[in-house]
């Protein structure tokens, strides 16, 4: 199985851009991890090119122009994406998110810590779990 440890990062600010960055710097797990700014960018990078899909997407719920639970649902609508593990990353708490990110297809859902040291600890295991961990469908 030829992996390519690529992480697609779904994030509209900046501060959560950086932090995220700098814990999996701190890890050196991933092999790549490509930012997209909201849910369009990330729609036309999923499907509107033809290179190797991610190992995994981080995503936010809360995106400007199209929210991460309208990407979700598009992403599940299509073949080439179905099955793309999409993990949400967020500091949302509401319940609801919760219950539409699974509803809608997501893989799993993780609340951002607001400590560094803890959202790194975050970071590592995600990217432990996803990258090495985790057996992927064949695409």
């Amino acid at each position: 199985m030829n992996r390519n440890g690529t992480i697609l990062l779904v994030e509209d600010n900046q501060d959560d851009i950086d932090l995220t960055l700098r814990a999996f710097e701190k890890t050196t797990l991933a092999n790549e991890i490509v930012v997209v700014r909201d849910g369009p960018e990330a729609i036309d990078y999923l499907l509107a090119r033809l290179a190797p899909l991610p190992e995994v997407v981080l995503l936010d719920i809360k995106l400007p122009k199209l929210s991460g639970l309208e990407v979700i649902q598009r992403l599940r609508a299509d073949e080439r994406t179905r099955r793309l593990p999409i993990v949400i990353l967020t500091s949302s708490n509401e319940e609801q998110d919760i219950v539409l990110a699974y509803r809608f297809g997501a893989n799993s859902f993780v609340r951002k810590p607001v400590d560094f040291a803890q959202f790194a600890m975050a970071a590592r295991q995600l990217g432990i779990y996803w990258l090495f961990l985790n057996v992927p469908p064949p695409r």
